[in-house]
Protein backbone atom coordinates (compact mmCIF):
# COMPACT_ATOMS: atom_id res chain seq x y z
CA UNK A 1 0.00 0.00 0.00
CA UNK A 2 0.82 3.52 -0.70
CA UNK A 3 2.12 5.01 2.36
CA UNK A 4 0.85 8.75 1.44
CA UNK A 5 -2.84 6.84 1.76
CA UNK A 6 -2.64 5.59 5.08
CA UNK A 7 -3.03 7.30 8.15
CA UNK A 8 -0.08 8.06 10.58
CA UNK A 9 0.49 5.88 13.17
CA UNK A 10 2.00 5.97 16.29
CA UNK A 11 5.17 3.28 15.33
CA UNK A 12 6.76 1.02 17.63
CA UNK A 13 10.13 2.08 15.99
CA UNK A 14 9.40 5.18 17.20
CA UNK A 15 8.46 4.41 20.80
CA UNK A 16 11.86 1.76 20.84
CA UNK A 17 13.81 4.77 19.62
CA UNK A 18 12.95 7.50 21.64
CA UNK A 19 11.10 5.91 24.78
CA UNK A 20 7.91 6.23 26.53
CA UNK A 21 7.72 10.42 24.98
CA UNK A 22 7.25 8.36 21.28
CA UNK A 23 4.14 7.24 22.33
CA UNK A 24 2.28 10.97 23.14
CA UNK A 25 2.19 13.50 20.74
CA UNK A 26 4.92 16.55 21.82
CA UNK A 27 3.63 18.17 24.93
CA UNK A 28 6.42 20.48 25.99
CA UNK A 29 6.08 24.24 25.95
CA UNK A 30 7.41 26.19 23.05
CA UNK A 31 7.93 29.84 22.10
CA UNK A 32 4.66 30.66 20.01
CA UNK A 33 7.71 31.52 17.51
CA UNK A 34 8.19 28.00 16.84
CA UNK A 35 5.01 26.65 16.41
CA UNK A 36 3.29 29.08 13.93
CA UNK A 37 3.67 28.66 10.33
CA UNK A 38 7.05 28.49 8.91
CA UNK A 39 7.80 31.47 6.12
CA UNK A 40 8.98 30.22 2.76
CA UNK A 41 11.10 32.25 0.47
CA UNK A 42 9.34 35.08 -1.59
CA UNK A 43 9.63 33.63 -5.30
CA UNK A 44 11.96 36.33 -7.49
CA UNK A 45 9.44 36.36 -10.58
CA UNK A 46 5.89 36.26 -8.85
CA UNK A 47 3.89 36.58 -12.31
CA UNK A 48 6.34 34.34 -14.47
CA UNK A 49 5.31 30.94 -16.60
CA UNK A 50 2.19 29.83 -15.45
CA UNK A 51 0.58 30.30 -18.96
CA UNK A 52 2.08 27.84 -20.33
CA UNK A 53 0.29 24.03 -20.71
CA UNK A 54 1.58 21.91 -19.58
CA UNK A 55 4.73 23.44 -17.95
CA UNK A 56 5.81 22.36 -14.98
CA UNK A 57 6.62 26.05 -13.21
CA UNK A 58 8.92 27.51 -10.37
CA UNK A 59 9.16 31.25 -10.19
CA UNK A 60 12.58 31.72 -10.24
CA UNK A 61 14.90 30.26 -8.25
CA UNK A 62 12.83 29.71 -5.27
CA UNK A 63 10.55 26.92 -5.07
CA UNK A 64 6.95 26.27 -4.18
CA UNK A 65 6.16 25.22 -0.86
CA UNK A 66 4.79 21.15 -1.47
CA UNK A 67 1.77 20.23 -0.13
CA UNK A 68 1.90 18.25 3.34
CA UNK A 69 1.49 14.27 2.82
CA UNK A 70 0.31 14.27 6.01
CA UNK A 71 -1.22 17.25 7.04
CA UNK A 72 -1.83 16.05 10.79
CA UNK A 73 1.79 14.96 11.27
CA UNK A 74 3.64 16.17 14.53
CA UNK A 75 6.69 15.24 16.71
CA UNK A 76 5.65 11.88 18.34
CA UNK A 77 8.88 12.43 20.58
CA UNK A 78 10.48 15.39 22.60
CA UNK A 79 13.92 16.54 21.09
CA UNK A 80 16.14 15.15 23.77
CA UNK A 81 14.71 11.52 23.24
CA UNK A 82 16.37 11.84 20.10
CA UNK A 83 19.42 11.40 21.31
CA UNK A 84 18.53 8.06 22.09
CA UNK A 85 18.45 7.16 18.35
CA UNK A 86 20.76 4.30 18.03
CA UNK A 87 22.43 3.34 14.93
CA UNK A 88 25.10 1.28 13.66
CA UNK A 89 28.37 3.11 14.44
CA UNK A 90 26.40 6.67 14.77
CA UNK A 91 26.77 8.95 17.63
CA UNK A 92 23.89 11.51 18.28
CA UNK A 93 25.88 14.33 19.43
CA UNK A 94 23.09 17.35 19.51
CA UNK A 95 19.91 17.59 19.52
CA UNK A 96 18.35 21.17 20.26
CA UNK A 97 15.65 23.37 19.28
CA UNK A 98 16.71 26.55 16.93
CA UNK A 99 14.20 29.09 17.66
CA UNK A 100 15.40 30.72 14.36
CA UNK A 101 13.92 28.39 11.91
CA UNK A 102 11.61 26.72 14.16
CA UNK A 103 13.44 23.38 13.83
CA UNK A 104 15.06 20.77 15.83
CA UNK A 105 18.92 20.77 14.69
CA UNK A 106 20.23 17.46 15.14
CA UNK A 107 24.29 16.60 14.61
CA UNK A 108 25.36 12.72 14.51
CA UNK A 109 29.03 11.70 13.89
CA UNK A 110 29.35 8.08 11.80
CA UNK A 111 32.20 6.21 11.63
CA UNK A 112 33.60 3.28 9.56
CA UNK A 113 36.04 0.83 11.46
CA UNK A 114 38.71 0.44 11.82
CA UNK A 115 39.30 3.28 9.66
CA UNK A 116 38.98 6.13 12.62
CA UNK A 117 37.54 8.26 10.17
CA UNK A 118 34.63 11.03 11.16
CA UNK A 119 32.15 11.62 9.10
CA UNK A 120 29.70 14.70 10.47
CA UNK A 121 25.86 14.77 9.39
CA UNK A 122 23.93 17.75 9.95
CA UNK A 123 19.74 16.97 10.26
CA UNK A 124 17.48 19.77 10.86
CA UNK A 125 13.37 18.52 11.74
CA UNK A 126 10.93 21.25 11.29
CA UNK A 127 8.69 21.65 14.62
CA UNK A 128 5.40 22.56 12.38
CA UNK A 129 4.20 21.95 9.12
CA UNK A 130 6.27 18.83 7.76
CA UNK A 131 5.54 18.41 4.38
CA UNK A 132 5.88 14.90 4.82
CA UNK A 133 9.51 14.71 2.61
CA UNK A 134 12.87 14.12 3.39
CA UNK A 135 15.95 16.00 1.06
CA UNK A 136 19.23 15.55 1.23
CA UNK A 137 22.01 17.86 -0.01
CA UNK A 138 25.06 18.04 -1.71
CA UNK A 139 28.43 20.20 -1.64
CA UNK A 140 30.67 21.64 -4.44
CA UNK A 141 33.92 20.89 -5.08
CA UNK A 142 35.92 18.91 -2.42
CA UNK A 143 33.24 19.78 -0.28
CA UNK A 144 31.07 17.71 0.93
CA UNK A 145 28.16 19.72 1.85
CA UNK A 146 26.84 22.05 4.63
CA UNK A 147 24.51 23.03 7.34
CA UNK A 148 23.98 26.57 5.75
CA UNK A 149 22.14 24.45 3.14
CA UNK A 150 19.83 23.37 5.44
CA UNK A 151 17.82 26.51 5.91
CA UNK A 152 15.80 26.91 2.06
CA UNK A 153 14.70 23.12 2.39
CA UNK A 154 13.75 23.48 5.69
CA UNK A 155 11.59 26.37 5.25
CA UNK A 156 9.27 24.78 2.61
CA UNK A 157 8.59 22.41 5.03
CA UNK A 158 11.08 19.66 4.23
CA UNK A 159 13.19 17.12 6.63
CA UNK A 160 16.73 17.83 5.87
CA UNK A 161 20.04 16.60 6.10
CA UNK A 162 23.68 17.78 4.75
CA UNK A 163 27.38 16.25 5.43
CA UNK A 164 30.76 17.46 5.63
CA UNK A 165 31.41 13.95 3.90
CA UNK A 166 34.13 13.56 6.44
CA UNK A 167 36.70 15.99 6.08
CA UNK A 168 37.02 19.93 6.93
CA UNK A 169 37.39 22.79 4.57
CA UNK A 170 37.54 23.00 0.75
CA UNK A 171 40.78 21.68 -0.62
CA UNK A 172 41.70 18.60 -1.44
CA UNK A 173 44.34 18.22 1.11
CA UNK A 174 42.16 15.18 3.29
CA UNK A 175 42.82 12.92 0.11
CA UNK A 176 46.84 12.39 2.26
CA UNK A 177 47.31 11.34 5.55
CA UNK A 178 49.98 12.69 8.15
CA UNK A 179 52.22 10.67 5.91
CA UNK A 180 51.87 11.77 2.47
CA UNK A 181 50.09 8.65 1.62
CA UNK A 182 46.51 8.45 -0.04
CA UNK A 183 44.22 7.91 2.86
CA UNK A 184 41.26 5.83 1.24
CA UNK A 185 38.68 5.61 3.64
CA UNK A 186 38.30 9.52 3.25
CA UNK A 187 38.39 9.74 -0.59
CA UNK A 188 35.92 7.16 -0.16
CA UNK A 189 33.79 8.96 2.37
CA UNK A 190 34.02 12.52 0.20
CA UNK A 191 33.22 10.36 -2.89
CA UNK A 192 29.96 8.53 -1.71
CA UNK A 193 29.44 7.18 2.11
CA UNK A 194 29.15 10.39 3.35
CA UNK A 195 25.92 11.16 1.37
CA UNK A 196 24.76 7.83 1.98
CA UNK A 197 25.52 8.11 5.71
CA UNK A 198 23.16 11.11 5.67
CA UNK A 199 20.51 9.80 4.51
CA UNK A 200 20.08 6.90 6.35
CA UNK A 201 20.65 9.30 9.66
CA UNK A 202 18.15 11.48 8.43
CA UNK A 203 15.72 8.91 7.77
CA UNK A 204 16.32 7.15 11.26
CA UNK A 205 15.70 10.66 12.66
CA UNK A 206 12.84 11.40 10.84
CA UNK A 207 10.98 8.08 11.78
CA UNK A 208 11.76 8.61 15.56
CA UNK A 209 10.45 12.44 15.31
CA UNK A 210 7.34 11.72 13.45
CA UNK A 211 6.61 8.17 14.50
CA UNK A 212 6.48 7.39 10.68
CA UNK A 213 9.14 7.00 7.33
CA UNK A 214 9.48 10.24 5.19
CA UNK A 215 6.80 9.62 2.07
CA UNK A 216 8.92 10.24 -0.26
CA UNK A 217 12.81 11.15 -0.40
CA UNK A 218 14.88 13.93 -2.67
CA UNK A 219 18.33 14.79 -3.96
CA UNK A 220 19.05 17.80 -4.76
CA UNK A 221 22.51 19.28 -6.07
CA UNK A 222 24.39 20.94 -8.37
CA UNK A 223 28.01 20.51 -9.28
CA UNK A 224 29.40 17.93 -6.64
CA UNK A 225 26.05 17.99 -5.78
CA UNK A 226 24.90 16.82 -9.10
CA UNK A 227 27.19 14.11 -9.06
CA UNK A 228 26.35 12.59 -5.10
CA UNK A 229 23.05 12.24 -6.50
CA UNK A 230 23.67 10.61 -9.38
CA UNK A 231 25.82 8.34 -7.52
CA UNK A 232 23.38 7.43 -4.96
CA UNK A 233 21.50 6.43 -8.07
CA UNK A 234 23.93 4.09 -8.89
CA UNK A 235 25.50 2.82 -5.82
CA UNK A 236 22.44 2.93 -3.26
CA UNK A 237 19.44 2.95 -5.80
CA UNK A 238 16.45 2.62 -2.30
CA UNK A 239 18.13 5.63 -0.98
CA UNK A 240 15.82 8.55 -3.21
CA UNK A 241 12.84 8.38 -4.81
CA UNK A 242 13.59 11.52 -6.96
CA UNK A 243 17.10 13.25 -7.46
CA UNK A 244 17.58 16.40 -9.44
CA UNK A 245 21.16 16.57 -10.63
CA UNK A 246 22.33 20.04 -11.99
CA UNK A 247 25.79 20.37 -14.00
CA UNK A 248 26.62 17.20 -12.36
CA UNK A 249 30.69 16.94 -11.81
CA UNK A 250 30.50 13.07 -12.73
CA UNK A 251 33.01 11.65 -15.06
CA UNK A 252 35.25 13.28 -12.12
CA UNK A 253 38.37 10.63 -13.31
CA UNK A 254 38.24 12.63 -16.36
CA UNK A 255 37.40 15.99 -16.57
CA UNK A 256 39.03 17.20 -13.45
CA UNK A 257 42.49 16.73 -14.61
CA UNK A 258 41.43 18.43 -17.86
CA UNK A 259 40.63 21.45 -16.21
CA UNK A 260 44.29 22.23 -16.06
CA UNK A 261 44.87 21.43 -20.33
CA UNK A 262 44.34 25.25 -21.41
CA UNK A 263 47.30 25.74 -18.76
CA UNK A 264 49.16 22.99 -20.01
CA UNK A 265 48.17 24.41 -23.82
CA UNK A 266 49.81 27.70 -23.24
CA UNK A 267 52.92 26.06 -21.35
CA UNK A 268 53.63 24.27 -24.59
CA UNK A 269 52.77 27.31 -26.59
CA UNK A 270 55.19 29.65 -24.29
CA UNK A 271 52.01 31.97 -24.60
CA UNK A 272 49.92 32.83 -21.89
CA UNK A 273 47.04 34.25 -23.32
CA UNK A 274 45.85 37.70 -21.12
CA UNK A 275 42.00 38.11 -20.38
CA UNK A 276 40.77 40.50 -23.13
CA UNK A 277 42.00 38.09 -25.65
CA UNK A 278 40.19 35.67 -24.32
CA UNK A 279 37.17 37.27 -24.00
CA UNK A 280 37.32 38.86 -27.45
CA UNK A 281 37.89 35.35 -29.06
CA UNK A 282 34.59 34.52 -27.20
CA UNK A 283 32.58 37.29 -28.06
CA UNK A 284 33.66 37.01 -31.41
CA UNK A 285 32.37 33.41 -31.28
CA UNK A 286 29.16 34.21 -30.07
CA UNK A 287 29.01 36.77 -32.62
CA UNK A 288 29.74 34.47 -35.67
CA UNK A 289 27.31 31.67 -33.66
CA UNK A 290 24.50 33.56 -32.74
CA UNK A 291 21.10 33.16 -35.04
CA UNK A 292 22.21 29.92 -36.11
CA UNK A 293 18.42 28.84 -34.53
CA UNK A 294 16.87 31.53 -36.37
CA UNK A 295 16.96 34.03 -33.36
CA UNK A 296 19.29 36.96 -32.34
CA UNK A 297 19.39 37.02 -28.83
CA UNK A 298 23.55 36.87 -27.91
CA UNK A 299 23.64 33.12 -27.20
CA UNK A 300 24.88 30.28 -28.96
CA UNK A 301 22.02 27.41 -28.83
CA UNK A 302 24.11 24.37 -29.89
CA UNK A 303 27.67 25.34 -29.44
CA UNK A 304 28.61 22.02 -31.75
CA UNK A 305 27.21 24.03 -34.48
CA UNK A 306 29.98 26.69 -34.27
CA UNK A 307 32.78 26.67 -36.16
CA UNK A 308 33.84 29.92 -35.67
CA UNK A 309 37.77 29.93 -36.16
CA UNK A 310 39.89 32.20 -34.05
CA UNK A 311 42.03 32.75 -36.95
CA UNK A 312 39.87 35.44 -37.95
CA UNK A 313 41.21 37.59 -34.99
CA UNK A 314 44.71 37.47 -36.03
CA UNK A 315 45.56 41.16 -36.31
CA UNK A 316 42.98 42.71 -34.64
CA UNK A 317 43.45 45.14 -31.78
CA UNK A 318 43.02 43.80 -28.26
CA UNK A 319 42.73 46.35 -25.71
CA UNK A 320 46.87 47.55 -26.07
CA UNK A 321 48.27 44.21 -27.81
CA UNK A 322 47.65 42.61 -31.30
CA UNK A 323 45.62 39.10 -31.27
CA UNK A 324 48.89 36.80 -32.85
CA UNK A 325 48.75 33.18 -34.52
CA UNK A 326 50.14 31.78 -31.41
CA UNK A 327 47.13 33.32 -29.74
CA UNK A 328 44.61 31.89 -32.32
CA UNK A 329 45.55 28.39 -31.72
CA UNK A 330 45.91 28.24 -27.91
CA UNK A 331 42.19 29.16 -28.05
CA UNK A 332 41.27 26.62 -30.27
CA UNK A 333 43.42 23.68 -29.01
CA UNK A 334 41.26 24.53 -25.47
CA UNK A 335 38.28 24.92 -27.79
CA UNK A 336 39.01 21.06 -29.32
CA UNK A 337 39.87 19.80 -25.82
CA UNK A 338 42.44 17.55 -24.60
CA UNK A 339 44.32 15.44 -27.33
CA UNK A 340 46.63 12.63 -26.95
CA UNK A 341 49.84 12.76 -28.75
CA UNK A 342 49.18 11.21 -31.07
CA UNK A 343 45.79 13.20 -31.78
CA UNK A 344 42.86 11.09 -30.84
CA UNK A 345 40.32 12.48 -28.45
CA UNK A 346 41.20 12.49 -24.39
CA UNK A 347 37.95 14.76 -23.58
CA UNK A 348 35.75 17.10 -24.57
CA UNK A 349 36.84 21.41 -24.48
CA UNK A 350 35.29 24.41 -23.46
CA UNK A 351 33.11 24.74 -25.71
CA UNK A 352 32.77 28.76 -28.11
CA UNK A 353 30.63 30.61 -26.03
CA UNK A 354 32.23 29.69 -22.79
CA UNK A 355 34.31 32.11 -20.30
CA UNK A 356 37.50 30.40 -21.12
CA UNK A 357 39.27 32.61 -17.93
CA UNK A 358 38.37 30.14 -15.20
CA UNK A 359 40.50 27.35 -16.52
CA UNK A 360 42.67 29.36 -18.85
CA UNK A 361 43.36 32.35 -16.00
CA UNK A 362 46.12 34.50 -15.89
CA UNK A 363 47.96 36.93 -13.39
CA UNK A 364 50.32 39.61 -12.17
CA UNK A 365 52.74 41.66 -14.64
CA UNK A 366 54.20 39.80 -16.64
CA UNK A 367 51.70 37.27 -17.07
CA UNK A 368 51.80 34.19 -14.49
CA UNK A 369 49.49 31.33 -15.04
CA UNK A 370 46.67 31.13 -12.62
CA UNK A 371 45.30 27.53 -13.09
CA UNK A 372 41.66 26.43 -11.39
CA UNK A 373 42.11 25.36 -7.82
CA UNK A 374 40.03 22.50 -7.77
CA UNK A 375 42.12 20.78 -10.66
CA UNK A 376 45.45 21.71 -9.06
CA UNK A 377 44.29 20.58 -5.35
CA UNK A 378 43.33 17.02 -7.30
CA UNK A 379 46.39 17.06 -9.35
CA UNK A 380 48.94 17.66 -6.24
CA UNK A 381 46.71 15.40 -3.24
CA UNK A 382 45.49 12.91 -5.69
CA UNK A 383 48.10 11.55 -8.78
CA UNK A 384 51.34 12.83 -7.70
CA UNK A 385 50.41 12.70 -3.89
CA UNK A 386 52.98 16.19 -3.32
CA UNK A 387 51.28 19.20 -2.29
CA UNK A 388 54.12 21.32 -3.21
CA UNK A 389 54.75 19.90 -6.73
CA UNK A 390 55.31 22.95 -9.71
CA UNK A 391 52.15 22.33 -12.07
CA UNK A 392 54.52 24.36 -14.01
CA UNK A 393 56.29 21.75 -15.17
CA UNK A 394 53.26 19.74 -16.59
CA UNK A 395 53.94 19.04 -20.14
CA UNK A 396 51.40 17.73 -22.39
CA UNK A 397 53.33 14.02 -22.72
CA UNK A 398 53.01 14.37 -18.80
CA UNK A 399 49.73 15.52 -18.93
CA UNK A 400 48.73 12.45 -20.53
CA UNK A 401 50.08 10.05 -18.51
CA UNK A 402 48.25 11.67 -15.49
CA UNK A 403 45.30 11.49 -17.30
CA UNK A 404 45.47 7.65 -17.88
CA UNK A 405 46.39 7.32 -14.06
CA UNK A 406 43.39 9.21 -13.07
CA UNK A 407 41.46 7.38 -15.03
CA UNK A 408 42.59 3.88 -13.72
CA UNK A 409 43.04 5.03 -10.17
CA UNK A 410 40.18 7.18 -9.61
CA UNK A 411 37.26 5.80 -12.20
CA UNK A 412 35.76 3.18 -9.92
CA UNK A 413 35.27 5.20 -6.49
CA UNK A 414 34.61 8.75 -7.67
CA UNK A 415 33.91 8.57 -11.39
CA UNK A 416 30.30 8.37 -10.70
CA UNK A 417 29.59 7.63 -14.87
CA UNK A 418 28.28 3.70 -14.41
CA UNK A 419 25.25 3.91 -16.79
CA UNK A 420 23.30 1.07 -15.16
CA UNK A 421 20.65 2.76 -13.42
CA UNK A 422 18.52 -0.58 -13.36
CA UNK A 423 18.48 -0.53 -9.74
CA UNK A 424 17.00 2.95 -9.72
CA UNK A 425 14.76 2.43 -12.45
CA UNK A 426 13.27 -0.48 -11.20
CA UNK A 427 12.51 0.73 -7.34
CA UNK A 428 10.59 3.69 -9.22
CA UNK A 429 12.91 6.34 -9.30
CA UNK A 430 13.52 9.34 -11.27
CA UNK A 431 15.91 11.80 -12.42
CA UNK A 432 16.24 15.06 -13.79
CA UNK A 433 19.68 15.90 -15.40
CA UNK A 434 20.44 19.60 -16.51
CA UNK A 435 23.59 21.58 -17.67
CA UNK A 436 24.64 24.92 -18.96
CA UNK A 437 26.06 24.90 -22.16
CA UNK A 438 28.35 27.25 -21.48
CA UNK A 439 29.49 25.81 -18.66
CA UNK A 440 32.92 27.06 -17.78
CA UNK A 441 34.07 24.40 -15.40
CA UNK A 442 32.31 21.46 -16.60
CA UNK A 443 32.24 21.04 -20.28
CA UNK A 444 28.57 19.57 -20.60
CA UNK A 445 30.10 17.20 -23.93
CA UNK A 446 30.41 14.85 -20.69
CA UNK A 447 27.51 14.33 -18.95
CA UNK A 448 25.48 14.51 -22.71
CA UNK A 449 27.96 11.59 -23.45
CA UNK A 450 27.08 9.98 -19.81
CA UNK A 451 22.90 10.13 -20.63
CA UNK A 452 24.16 8.57 -24.01
CA UNK A 453 25.33 5.62 -22.39
CA UNK A 454 23.08 5.41 -20.35
CA UNK A 455 20.97 5.28 -23.20
CA UNK A 456 22.44 2.02 -24.67
CA UNK A 457 22.74 0.43 -21.58
CA UNK A 458 18.77 1.21 -20.28
CA UNK A 459 16.90 -0.28 -23.63
CA UNK A 460 16.81 3.15 -25.61
CA UNK A 461 16.08 6.71 -25.32
CA UNK A 462 12.22 5.83 -25.04
CA UNK A 463 12.76 3.67 -22.59
CA UNK A 464 15.39 5.94 -20.53
CA UNK A 465 12.95 8.64 -20.60
CA UNK A 466 10.78 7.15 -18.52
CA UNK A 467 12.31 7.47 -15.47
CA UNK A 468 15.21 9.77 -16.38
CA UNK A 469 15.98 13.20 -18.68
CA UNK A 470 18.92 15.72 -19.31
CA UNK A 471 17.76 19.15 -20.40
CA UNK A 472 20.32 21.44 -21.82
CA UNK A 473 20.37 25.41 -21.29
CA UNK A 474 21.90 27.55 -23.95
CA UNK A 475 23.87 30.57 -22.63
CA UNK A 476 24.54 29.45 -19.14
CA UNK A 477 27.63 29.06 -16.98
CA UNK A 478 28.30 26.61 -14.09
CA UNK A 479 26.03 28.57 -11.94
CA UNK A 480 23.39 29.03 -14.45
CA UNK A 481 23.92 32.54 -15.03
CA UNK A 482 24.45 34.60 -18.49
CA UNK A 483 23.53 35.77 -22.03
CA UNK A 484 20.67 32.73 -22.08
CA UNK A 485 17.93 32.57 -19.53
CA UNK A 486 18.46 30.18 -16.24
CA UNK A 487 16.52 27.35 -15.67
CA UNK A 488 13.62 26.99 -13.61
CA UNK A 489 11.30 24.59 -12.06
CA UNK A 490 13.39 21.36 -11.41
CA UNK A 491 12.40 20.53 -8.08
CA UNK A 492 8.41 21.07 -8.86
CA UNK A 493 9.39 18.74 -12.34
CA UNK A 494 10.93 15.69 -9.80
CA UNK A 495 7.97 16.21 -7.23
CA UNK A 496 5.42 16.06 -10.18
CA UNK A 497 6.85 12.86 -11.80
CA UNK A 498 7.39 10.87 -8.89
CA UNK A 499 4.28 11.53 -6.82
CA UNK A 500 2.16 12.07 -9.89
CA UNK A 501 3.38 10.54 -12.11
CA UNK A 502 4.07 13.55 -14.75
CA UNK A 503 6.91 13.53 -16.53
CA UNK A 504 7.95 16.94 -17.01
CA UNK A 505 7.50 17.15 -21.56
CA UNK A 506 9.53 21.25 -20.88
CA UNK A 507 11.00 23.40 -18.42
CA UNK A 508 11.02 27.27 -18.65
CA UNK A 509 14.17 28.92 -18.77
CA UNK A 510 13.66 32.75 -17.07
CA UNK A 511 15.64 35.79 -17.25
CA UNK A 512 14.66 39.46 -15.51
CA UNK A 513 15.84 42.90 -15.87
CA UNK A 514 17.13 44.89 -13.30
CA UNK A 515 13.93 45.71 -11.72
CA UNK A 516 13.37 42.25 -10.88
CA UNK A 517 10.37 41.50 -14.03
CA UNK A 518 10.55 38.99 -16.47
CA UNK A 519 12.82 39.59 -19.74
CA UNK A 520 12.68 36.53 -21.47
CA UNK A 521 11.66 33.09 -20.72
CA UNK A 522 12.60 30.10 -23.60
CA UNK A 523 11.29 26.58 -23.19
CA UNK A 524 13.93 23.69 -22.23
CA UNK A 525 12.81 20.21 -23.82
CA UNK A 526 14.31 16.90 -23.03
CA UNK A 527 17.79 15.85 -24.87
CA UNK A 528 17.68 15.68 -27.82
CA UNK A 529 15.15 18.20 -28.09
CA UNK A 530 15.92 21.65 -28.81
CA UNK A 531 13.87 24.96 -28.83
CA UNK A 532 12.92 26.19 -32.02
CA UNK A 533 11.15 29.73 -33.04
CA UNK A 534 7.95 29.07 -34.93
CA UNK A 535 8.45 32.02 -36.87
CA UNK A 536 5.92 34.22 -35.15
CA UNK A 537 5.87 36.04 -31.95
CA UNK A 538 8.08 37.12 -29.52
CA UNK A 539 11.32 35.95 -29.53
CA UNK A 540 11.55 36.26 -25.49
CA UNK A 541 8.42 34.61 -24.85
CA UNK A 542 8.63 30.85 -24.38
CA UNK A 543 5.42 30.37 -26.07
CA UNK A 544 7.11 31.11 -29.38
CA UNK A 545 9.12 27.91 -29.86
CA UNK A 546 8.37 24.66 -30.44
CA UNK A 547 10.25 21.18 -30.07
CA UNK A 548 12.93 19.93 -32.49
CA UNK A 549 15.31 17.50 -32.72
CA UNK A 550 19.06 19.44 -32.34
CA UNK A 551 21.45 18.47 -34.96
CA UNK A 552 23.17 14.82 -34.71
Amino acid sequence: MNPILTRPVRSKLAESLCGVAAAKRLRVPLPASLLRPLKWRTALMLSVLTALPGVVTLAGAAEARPKPLFPDAAPVCSVGDLMKVSLPNTTIDSAVLDPSDGSCRVTATVTHPPAGDRVTVFIALPLKGWNGRFRGTGGGGFVGGSPRNLRGPLDLGYAVGATDTGHEGGGGSFALDANGRLNWQLIRDNAYLGIHDMTVVGKALVKAFYGRDPGYSYFVGNSTGGRQGLMEAQRYPNDYNGIVSGCPAINWHRFLLCDLWPQVVMLAAGNLVPKEKLDAATAAAVAACDGLDGVTDGVIDDPTRCSYDPRALVGAKVGESTFTESDADVVRKIWQGPRAHDGSFIWHGMVPGTDLFETAGTTGSPLAGKPFGIALDYLRHYLVQDPKWDWTTLTPARFELLWRQSVEQYGAVIGTDDPDLAGFRDRGGRVIIYHGLADQQIPAGGTIDYYKRVQQRMGGAEKTAQFARLFLVPGVNHGFRGAGPSPTGMVDAILRWVEEGQPPERLVAASVDKEGKVARTRPLFPYPQIAKYKGSGSTDDAASFVPSLSAP
